[in-house]
C-alpha cells in the first residue's frame, strides 16, 4: 500500500508510533496516505458494490415519479458543490506540478477522482430511485454515512496539521477539502428525512391509509421512528381499528397467497410424480385447479380396492419455503452479524482489565469503552432488522395457511370430512399455525446456537487451554438426556392436541345445542364429561411440567457446570494455573455468552418438536381427498341441461348410495322427484352437484346452479345480503322475489327490515323463514338450473302453495327455468311436467303424474302411504280427485286420522301476497312467521325487535375488548387461583435463585483478586468447593421454583377453565342469543391455551429477567457507586419508554383478539355451508372474504410486532450506555478498583441489555398475554339462571304426580326493558288433559313453552305444577321433571347411550325398552355396537328420521307427568310421524300433553284448545265449542287453513 503514498517524503501508509504508540506526548492521528486510500475508497466501494441493489429495489416499486422538493434540490446542489470541488482539487494537483502526474503521490490524486466517480454514480442513482417513486435509500444514506465518518476523520487531521504547520499546507487544497465536509454532512442530514409522495402508483388498489413505514426515510425504518406517532398516540388514549394503518401492499392475502399458492402446487405435482411412478398398472393421478384451490386425486377409478396404495403426501414445509424462503434466509444472513460481534466484548473486557493494570493512556481506556458501545449498537439494530424480518415472514406464513386451510375446507370430500371435525379445523388455524408463527423468529437459533458455542469454545481454549474441553465434555453429555427429555415432550403435546381438539369439539357442540340441553336439564352431565376431558389434558400438563423442571435444571447448570469444570480442571491440572481477573471474567463472559444458546436450544427444541406436530397435522389435512372436480362435466354444447347415464353414486367408496341412475332433463321442465325417507332423493341432487363420489357413468350440467338445501344454510349476515348472496342489488327484481317466497310480511315485524341481522346459524329465525330466506336467495341468483331438496317441507300448506304458484311452478317466476324439485308434496305432482320416482337408491319409474297413474307401479304405492285428506283436498280440479281415488283407492275413514305434517318448523296461520285474498281483514295475520320451538319462536322475533329499535339492527353483540390497563384484581384471581403459598413460594426460589447467582460471582471476584506466591495461589481447593457449591444451590433452588411455578399456574389454569365453563353452561338463553357460537368456543380455545402454555412460559422469563435486572444493578453499583448516578435517569427513561410501549402493545394485543374471532366464526360458517357454497360457485367471493378478515385481523398484528421491535432498539439503546458508562467510570477509577471488580462489574454491565430488553418484553407479554385470564374472568363472570338445585325445597321424588299446570295472573318478558310477551295468563290445565296451544305469529305460543321451563323468568304472577310454585324451585328439579320433545333433533357426539341418559340412571332394559316403544330397538340391535354406537357431530350418520325417534325415546325413559311437544317433525316421513304420533297417545295417556300447534288438524282431536294473541289467552275450550262459535279466533284460523 505504500506504492501510494508520498514516497519521496518517507511517508508510510500506517505509523504505529504515529496512530497508537503515542505514550502521551502526542495526540493519536492517521497517516496522509492512509486517509487518501481506505477512508475514501472504503465507502466509494460500497457504494459501488451495493448500487445493483439499489437499483433492482428502486425497479420493484410499485410507485412512480417523487415530485421536486427542496429537499431533493437540494441533495443535488450540494452534489453539484461536491462534484465542482473534486474537479478544481484535480485541476489545483496537475496545476502545483505542472502537470508533471508521477510527481503527485499516487493516493492523493487519485482521492478526488474516486470521490468524483462515486458522486457521479450517487446522482445517477439518486435520479433512478426518484423516477421510480422511492422517497429514501438504505444504499444511498449508507453511503453518505461511512463518507461522513472518513471526512470526519480527514478534517480533524487537516485542523491538527493546519495547526501544526500554517505556512506548509497547500491553501487551496486545504480550503476546498475543508468546504467540502460540512456538504457532506448537508447532505448525509437530508438522507435523513424521506421525499415527497409520489406522483402515482402503478397498483390501482392503492390504500388510503397507507402505512407510514412507506413514507419513511431509511433512518427512520432502521430506528422505526415511523411507529413513534401511533405509540404516543396509544399512550394518550386507548386505540381504536380505525387508528391503525393498513398493510404494506406486499403482506396482504392478494400479494402473499398466490406466491404460496405457486409453490404448492409445485409440490402437488412432484408428488403426483412420485405417485405415478409408484403405480405399476392403470389408474392415474390427476392434477387438478378448482377455483383457485388446488387438489390432487391419488383414487384409482377403477374402483375402491385399486386404489388402495399407501397415500404420499405433499408437504407444507417446502411450499413454505419456496414461497417465503428468500426474506427467511437473508434475515438469517443478518443474524450472522450480532453472532460475531458478541465476542467483540469479551475481547474488550480482556483489554480493559488488563488496561486497569497498566499504565497505558487515558484516551486508550476511553477508546475500549466505545467500541464497546460502537458494536453494541452496530449489533442492536442488525438483530432488530433480523427479528422483523423474522416477525414478517411467521406472518406471511398464517396468511397463507389460513388461506390454504380455508380453500381446503371448501374442496374436501365427505369421506375426508368425517375425519376431522369442525373444532379441529378450526385448530389447525388457531393453535397449529400460530405454533409455525411462534418458531420463525426463532428457529434460527437451530444453527446459531452451536455457531456461537463453537467460537466462545476457540476462546475459551485460547485462554484455558485444554481445560475448555472438560466444558465441552459436559455440555456433549448433557446433550443425549436434552433429546429423551425432547421426545418426551413432544410425546406429551401430541397428546395434549388430542385432548384439547376432543374438549374443543364438545364445547362447539354443546353450545350448538345448548337450548336443548338446558331444557333436558343436562348441563351437570355435560359438564362432567368436558372436565373428564379437560382433568386428563391438565394431567398431560403437570407431566410436562415435571419434564420442564427437570429440563429448567439441567440448562440452569450447564453454564455453570461448564465453567466449575473449566475452572477446576485449569486449576488442578497445574499448581502454577493462576486464575487471574482476566482469565476468570473473559471466561466468564464467554460462558454467559455461552449460556444464552444453552439456555434458549432446549426451547427451540421443544418449539421445533411442537412445530413439526402441527406440521404433521397440517399435511394430513392439506393432503385429505377432495371432491372430485371431474364428478360432473359441464359441457355447454349438450342438449339438456342435465344428463345422468349409468350413473352410479356414493357417499363413501365402500357403500353405494344411488345405482344405475339414468336420467335426462329438458331444458325449462320442473321435474319432481319422489320416494320414501332414505329412497335417495337428496343425494340424487348432491349427485347433479358433484358432491358424491362417481363410480361409475357420466353427469353432465349446463349452465348456471342455485341450491336449496333440505336443511337452509343462512349466513351471520343481513336479511337482505342472504338473499343478494353477493349479486348487485335491483330493488324491482329483489321486491318481486321476497314477494313471491312470502317474505314481505316477516320483514316488517322486522325493526330494520331487510337490514337486520341473522345470528349464527339463522338463531333469530323460525326454520319455516330460514327455508324462505333460502329459496329466495336461489329465485335472485337468476340461474340456469334450481335443485330444490324439499323446500315446501318447512312451510304450512297453503304457503307451500302460494310458494309453489309464485316461484315454482308453471306460472311462477323461475317458469322458463330447469327446476328439479325433491318433494313430499303430493298436490303438487299433477303441476309437474315429469316425476322421477326414487326407491332404495334406483329410480324405479318416470313419467308424467297420469302416465305413472296409469302404470299403478312403485308411484301408487307411494301414493298409498303418503296420502292425506289434506292432500286431496289441496287438488282443485275435481277430475284429478276422481282420477286420484280411482288409482290409490282412497276411502274417508282411512285417512281421517292421518295428518301430513312435514316440516322443521311450519309457518301456521300465514300467509303472503297473492294469498291475501283469502283473509278477511278482521282476521289479519301478521306474518307467516309461527316459529320453531327449537330454534326461536316469533316473538322472541319481536323481542329482539325491541331491543334492536332505533336503528340497531345487531343481534349479535360487537365482542368488548378492555381499554384500560390490566386491572390488578385480574392479576390477583390469577394468583389466587393458583394459591397464595405457590405463588409466594415461586417469588421467593427465583430470589434465592439469584442470590446464589450473585454469591458465585463475587466470591470468583475474590478468588481472581488472591495474590500469586510463586507462581501459585493459596487455598484453591476451598475456593473451588465454595465455587461449586454456589452452582448446586443455584440449580436446585431454580427447579424447585419452575415445579412450584409450572404447578402453580397449571392450577390457576384449571380453575379458571372450570369456573368459566360452570359459569357458562347455567348463563340465560338470552346471553347464547347475542354471542356468536365462534366467540364462546375462541376463549375455551385459544385463551385457555394461552393460560395453560403461553401465560407460564411469559411468567417464568419474567421472573428470570427481573431478578437478573436486579442483580445487575446491585453489581456494578457496588463495584463503582458512582454509577447510582446514571441508574436513576436511565431508569426514569427506561419506566417511561416501557410504560409507552405496553399500553400501546396491550391495546393492539386486544384489537388482534378481537378481530381475530370474526375468521373462526366465518370458516366454521363456511364448512357448514360448503355444499350451497360450491352449488352457487361462490368459492372465490367466500375465499375473498376470508382473505379480507384475516387481513383485517393482521393489520392490529402488524403493529403490535413492530411495537416490540420500536421497544427493543430503544431499550437496547440505553442498555448500551449502561455498558459505556459501567466501562467508562471502570477506566477512569482504575487506581481504585480492583482488576476483580473491574471484571466482575464490566461482565455483569454486558448482560444488562439483554436483561432489561427482556424484562420490558415479557413485562409487555405477561401484561398482553393476562388479557386471556381477564376474557375467561369475563366469561368467568357472566349472569347466571336462577339456582339448579335448592336444598331445602326440593319437590318429593314423586312430582309431579298428576299433571295439572295453573298459570295464576303469570306476565313475563325476555330481558328487562322489553315489552311484556305474556299478560295476565291465567287458566288451569286439569291432569292428563291434551291442550294445544294456537295463535298467529307473536301470540306468545313459545313463550309458554319457555315459561314452564324457566328459560324466562316471570315478571309478575306464578305457575303452579301440582301445587308447588315452580319460581321457587331449582331449575334442576323443575326441568327434569317435565319432558319436551323439541322440534330439532338435537344429539351430541357419543355413545347412543349418552344421547338417551346422559346421567346413566337407567338400566339397559329399560332403554332397550324405550327404543322398542319408539320402533328403534331393531335399527340399534342391527348397529355392530348396539347402544355403544358412537353417533358423529351433530347425529349425522343418523337420518333426520332416526334422530327425532331417539328424541321420542328420550322423552319414553324419563316418562314424566307432563309433556310438551313442540309439534312439526323435521322432514320425516309420514310412517314415522304416525308412529310418534300414536306411541305418544298410548304411553303418555294418563300424562298431561301440551302441543305447540303449527298445523291446526294436528290438534283437532285435543281435550281443549287454547287460543293466544298478544300473550294473552283469548279463548280455551274444546275445538268443537270452539268451531261452533264462527266469530271465534279460532274458527277463523281453521277457515284459512282450509278446515
Amino acid at each position: 500500500m505504500d506504492y501510494f503514498c508520498d514516497q519521496d517524503h518517507g511517508e508510510l501508509y500506517w505509523d504505529y508510533e504515529k496512530t497508537w504508540h503515542t505514550n502521551n506526548v502526542t495526540t493519536p492521528d492517521f497517516t496522509r496516505c492512509f486517509e487518501n486510500t481506505a477512508l475514501v475508497w472504503s465507502p466509494s466501494l460500497v457504494l459501488l458494490l451495493l448500487a445493483p441493489i439499489d437499483i433492482l429495489s428502486s425497479h420493484a416499486s410499485v410507485y412512480r415519479h417523487v415530485p421536486r422538493s427542496p429537499l431533493s434540490v437540494l441533495k443535488c446542489g450540494l452534489n453539484l458543490i461536491l462534484i465542482a470541488i473534486q474537479v478544481l482539487l484535480i485541476v489545483f494537483h496537475l496545476i502545483r506540478v505542472d502537470y508533471a502526474l508521477d510527481k503527485i503521490p499516487v493516493g492523493e490524486y487519485l482521492a478526488p477522482v474516486v470521490r468524483l466517480v462515486a458522486y457521479t454514480l450517487f446522482w445517477g442513482l439518486l435520479y433512478y430511485s426518484r423516477h421510480k417513486g422511492v422517497r429514501s435509500s438504505g444504499v444511498q444514506f449508507t453511503f453518505w454515512f461511512l463518507h461522513g465518518v472518513g471526512e470526519a476523520i480527514k478534517f480533524r487531521s487537516n485542523i491538527l496539521r493546519w495547526q501544526e504547520n500554517k505556512d506548509g499546507l497547500p491553501m487551496d487544497i486545504f480550503i476546498l477539502e475543508v468546504i467540502s465536509f460540512p456538504c457532506i454532512l448537508g447532505i448525509l442530514g437530508l438522507n435523513c428525512w424521506a421525499d415527497l409522495r409520489p406522483r402515482f402508483g402503478l397498483d390501482p388498489k392503492l390504500s388510503e391509509r397507507p402505512c407510514p413505514e412507506e413514507a419513511s426515510s431509511f433512518l427512520a425504518r432502521i430506528m422505526y421512528e415511523w411507529f413513534t406517532p401511533l405509540a404516543w398516540k396509544g399512550y394518550k388514549k386507548p386505540l381504536e381499528y380505525s387508528d391503525l394503518w393498513d398493510l404494506n401492499p406486499q403482506d396482504t392475502s392478494r400479494a402473499v397467497v398466490p406466491i404460496f399458492d405457486k409453490e404448492w402446487n409445485k409440490q402437488l405435482l412432484k408428488v403426483e410424480a412420485v405417485q405415478t411412478k409408484a403405480k405399476s398398472g392403470g389408474g392415474k393421478a390427476s392434477y387438478t385447479k378448482v377455483n383457485g384451490a388446488v387438489g390432487v386425486d391419488f383414487t384409482e377409478k377403477g374402483g375402491p380396492e385399486e386404489g388402495a396404495e399407501k397415500k404420499v403426501l405433499a408437504s407444507v414445509l417446502p411450499a413454505l419455503l419456496g414461497a417465503f424462503g428468500t426474506t427467511f434466509f437473508v434475515g438469517s444472513a443478518m443474524k450472522l452479524i450480532p453472532d460475531g460481534l458478541a465476542f467483540v466484548s469479551p475481547q474488550i473486557l480482556n483489554l480493559l482489565i488488563a488496561y486497569t493494570t497498566s499504565g497505558e493512556e487515558t484516551w486508550k481506556g476511553i477508546f475500549y469503552a466505545g467500541i464497546l458501545f460502537l458494536s453494541a449498537v452496530i449489533s442492536t439494530i442488525v438483530m432488530q432488522q433480523y427479528s422483523h424480518r423474522m416477525y414478517l415472514t411467521g406472518m406471511r406464513i398464517r396468511t397463507a395457511m389460513v388461506s390454504a386451510i380455508y380453500r381446503k375446507a371448501l374442496l374436501i370430500s365427505n369421506s375426508a370430512k368425517k375425519e376431522s371435525t369442525v373444532g379441529e379445523i378450526v385448530n389447525l388455524m388457531s393453535v397449529d399455525i400460530q405454533k409455525l408463527m411462534d418458531l420463525a423468529p426463532f428457529v434460527n437459533m437451530i444453527w446459531s446456537a452451536p455457531f456461537q458455542i463453537g467460537i466462545a469454545m476457540y476462546f475459551l481454549w485460547g485462554i484455558l487451554g485444554p481445560s475448555a474441553m472438560s466444558g465441552l465434555v459436559v455440555m456433549v453429555l448433557l446433550l443425549p438426556v436434552n433429546a429423551v427429555i425432547a421426545t418426551k415432550a413432544r410425546k406429551l403435546q401430541m397428546m395434549q392436541m388430542k385432548k384439547k381438539d376432543l374438549r374443543v369439539k364438545m364445547m362447539n357442540e354443546i353450545l350448538s345445542g345448548i337450548k336443548v340441553l338446558k331444557l333436558y336439564s343436562w348441563e351437570q352431565s355435560f359438564e362432567d364429561q368436558v372436565m373428564k376431558i379437560r382433568k386428563e389434558e391438565v394431567e398431560i400438563l403437570k407431566k410436562a411440567a415435571y419434564l420442564s423442571a427437570i429440563s429448567t435444571f439441567l440448562w440452569t447448570c450447564a453454564p455453570f457446570l461448564v465453567a466449575l469444570s473449566t475452572f477446576g480442571t485449569y486449576v488442578l491440572i497445574d499448581s502454577h494455573n493462576v486464575l487471574d481477573a482476566q482469565k476468570a471474567f473473559v471466561s466468564l463472559s464467554l460462558f454467559n455468552i455461552m449460556s444464552f444458546p444453552l439456555t434458549f436450544l432446549p426451547m427451540i427444541i421443544v418449539f421445533v418438536v411442537q412445530a413439526n406436530v402441527s406440521l404433521k397435522r397440517l399435511n394430513k389435512y392439506m393432503n385429505a381427498d377432495e371432491i372430485a372436480p371431474d364428478s360432473v362435466t359441464h359441457d355447454q354444447s349438450a342438449v339438456d341441461p342435465i344428463i345422468i347415464e349409468n350413473g352410479t353414486f356414493a357417499w363413501e367408496a365402500d357403500t353405494i348410495t344411488l345405482r344405475d341412475i339414468n336420467l335426462r332433463i329438458k331444458d325449462g321442465s320442473l321435474v319432481a322427484i319422489v320416494g320414501t325417507v332414505g329412497a335417495g332423493k337428496s343425494s340424487l341432487l348432491a349427485a347433479m352437484l358433484g358432491e358424491l363420489e362417481r363410480l361409475n357413468g357420466k353427469v353432465n350440467t349446463k349452465g348456471s346452479i342455485a341450491y336449496v338445501s333440505q336443511q337452509a344454510w343462512i349466513q351471520n349476515a343481513t336479511v337482505r345480503n342472504n338473499v343478494l348472496f353477493g349479486k348487485p342489488f335491483d330493488p324491482t327484481k329483489y321486491d318481486k322475489v321476497i314477494d313471491a317466497c312470502a317474505l314481505k310480511p316477516d320483514l316488517e315485524i322486522l325493526a330494520a327490515g331487510d337490514k337486520t341481522e341473522i345470528g349464527e346459524k339463522g338463531i333469530n329465525l323460525s326454520g319455516g323463514q330460514k327455508q324462505r330466506v333460502s329459496l329466495a336467495r336461489a329465485a335472485y341468483s337468476n340461474s340456469d338450473i334450481y335443485l330444490l331438496d324439499d323446500p315446501l317441507s318447512a312451510v304450512d300448506s297453503h304457503v307451500g302453495k302460494h310458494i309453489f304458484d309464485a316461484v315454482l311452478g308453471p306460472k311462477g317466476v323461475l317458469k322458463r327455468k330447469t327446476r328439479i324439485l325433491v318433494t313430499h308434496g303430493i298436490a303438487y305432482l299433477p303441476q309437474v311436467d315429469n316425476i322421477v320416482v326414487l326407491k332404495d337408491g334406483e329410480v324405479s319409474e318416470m313419467g308424467t303424474y297420469k302416465e305413472l297413474l296409469e302404470r299403478k307401479g312403485a308411484f301408487a304405492e307411494f301414493l298409498q302411504h303418503h296420502i292425506t285428506e289434506e292432500d286431496v283436498s289441496e287438488l282443485e280440479d275435481p277430475a284429478l280427485i276422481e282420477e286420484l281415488k280411482s288409482v290409490v283407492g282412497i276411502s274417508p275413514h282411512l285417512t281421517k286420522g292421518k295428518s301430513r305434517r312435514i316440516s322443521e318448523s311450519s309457518d301456521a296461520g300465514s300467509d303472503a301476497g297473492g294469498m291475501r285474498r283469502r283473509i278477511s281483514s278482521a282476521r289479519s295475520l301478521e306474518g307467516s312467521m309461527s316459529r320453531s320451538g327449537s330454534v326461536r319462536r316469533g316473538e322472541e322475533l319481536r323481542r329482539h325487535a325491541g331491543s334492536l329499535q332505533g336503528g340497531k339492527d345487531r343481534l349479535i353483540e360487537v365482542e368488548k375488548s378492555e381499554t384500560d390497563s390490566v386491572k390488578m384484581a385480574v392479576y390477583m384471581d390469577y394468583f389466587r387461583a393458583a394459591g397464595w403459598h405457590m405463588s409466594v413460594g415461586t417469588f421467593a426460589l427465583y430470589f434465592v435463585y439469584q442470590a446464589f447467582s450473585v454469591g458465585s460471582n463475587l466470591w470468583l471476584s475474590n478468588w481472581s483478586n488472591q495474590p500469586v506466591v510463586n507462581g501459585t495461589q493459596d487455598n484453591v481447593d476451598l475456593y473451588l468447593g465454595v465455587y461449586g457449591a454456589f452452582g448446586f444451590l443455584q440449580a436446585i433452588s431454580i427447579m424447585m421454583a419452575s415445579l412450584t411455578m409450572a404447578l402453580g399456574t397449571l392450577r390457576s389454569a384449571s380453575n379458571l377453565h372450570f369456573k368459566m365453563l360452570a359459569r357458562i353452561l347455567h348463563a340465560p338463553m338470552s346471553f347464547f342469543d347475542t354471542t356468536p357460537v365462534g366467540r364462546i368456543v375462541n376463549r375455551f380455545a385459544k385463551d385457555v391455551d394461552v393460560t395453560d402454555s403461553t401465560l407460564p412460559f411469559n411468567v417464568r422469563l419474567w421472573l428470570n429477567s427481573f431478578f437478573s435486572v436486579l442483580a445487575t444493578l446491585a453489581i456494578v453499583s457496588y463495584s463503582t457507586p458512582i454509577f447510582i448516578a446514571v441508574i436513576i435517569p436511565v431508569g426514569v427513561l427506561y419506566y417511561l419508554v416501557q410504560r409507552f410501549y405496553v399500553s400501546t402493545s396491550r391495546q393492539l394485543k386486544r384489537l388482534e383478539s378481537v378481530t381475530r374471532s370474526p375468521i373462526y366464526s366465518h370458516f366454521s360458517e363456511t364448512i357448514t355451508g360448503a355444499p350451497t357454497i360450491r352449488a352457487y360457485a361462490a368459492q372465490e367471493r367466500f375465499i375473498l372474504e376470508s382473505e379480507g378478515q384475516v387481513d383485517h385481523n393482521q393489520v392490529s398484528y402488524f403493529p403490535s410486532i413492530v411495537s416490540n421491535r420500536w421497544l427493543a432498539i430503544r431499550l437496547e439503546f440505553i442498555g448500551n450506555i449502561i455498558i459505556f458508562f459501567a466501562a467508562l467510570f471502570a477506566v477512569l477509577g482504575r487506581d481504585s478498583l480492583s482488576s476483580g471488580l473491574v471484571g466482575l462489574s464490566v461482565s455483569y454491565s454486558l448482560q444488562i441489555t439483554m436483561a432489561l430488553n427482556m424484562l420490558v418484553r415479557w413485562t409487555s407479554d405477561v401484561e398482553t398475554n393476562i388479557v386471556a385470564v381477564e376474557r375467561l374472568k369475563e366469561y368467568g363472570e357472566v349472569q347466571q339462571e336462577a339456582a339448579f338445585e335448592i336444598k331445602e325445597r326440593k319437590p318429593p321424588k314423586s312430582w309431579p304426580e298428576h299433571g295439572e299446570v295453573k298459570f295464576d295472573q303469570y306476565q313475563t318478558r325476555y330481558r328487562p326493558g322489553l315489552d311484556l310477551v305474556l299478560r295476565n295468563v291465567t287458566c288451569t290445565i286439569n291432569p292428563g288433559e291434551k291442550v294445544g296451544i294456537v295463535g298467529r305469529t307473536g301470540a306468545g305460543k313459545s313463550s309458554l313453552t319457555l315459561a314452564l321451563f324457566r328459560l324466562i323468568e316471570a315478571a309478575n304472577g306464578t305457575i303452579f305444577i301440582d301445587g308447588q310454585n315452580i319460581g321457587r324451585l331449582g331449575l334442576h328439579d323443575l326441568r327434569g321433571r317435565i319432558t319436551i320433545i323439541p322440534q330439532d333433533p338435537v344429539l351430541f357426539s357419543g355413545t347412543l347411550r349418552i344421547n338417551l341418559d346422559p346421567f346413566e340412571q337407567y338400566t339397559d332394559a329399560t332403554i332397550w325398552h324405550a327404543l322398542e316403544l319408539a320402533d328403534l330397538k331393531a335399527f340399534v340391535k342391527s348397529l355392530p355396537a348396539g347402544l355403544a354406537h358412537e353417533i358423529s357431530e351433530g347425529g349425522e350418520n343418523l337420518s333426520v328420521g332416526q334422530r327425532q325417534l331417539i328424541c321420542l325415546a328420550r322423552a319414553l325413559l324419563r316418562k314424566t307427568k307432563i309433556l310438551l311437544l313442540d309439534e312439526a317433525t323435521a322432514a320425516v316421513d309420514l310412517d314415522t310421524d304416525d308412529l310418534i304420533q300414536a306411541t305418544i297417545r298410548k304411553e303418555f295417556k294418563d300424562s298431561t300433553v301440551i302441543t305447540i300447534a303449527h298445523r291446526l288438524n294436528t290438534i283437532m282431536d285435543s281435550t281443549r284448545v287454547m287460543v293466544l294473541d298478544q300473550g294473552e289467552i283469548r279463548e280455551f275450550d274444546t275445538p268443537e265449542n270452539l268451531l261452533k262459535n264462527k266469530n271465534s279466533i279460532f274458527a277463523g284460523m281453521a277457515k284459512d287453513a282450509g278446515l
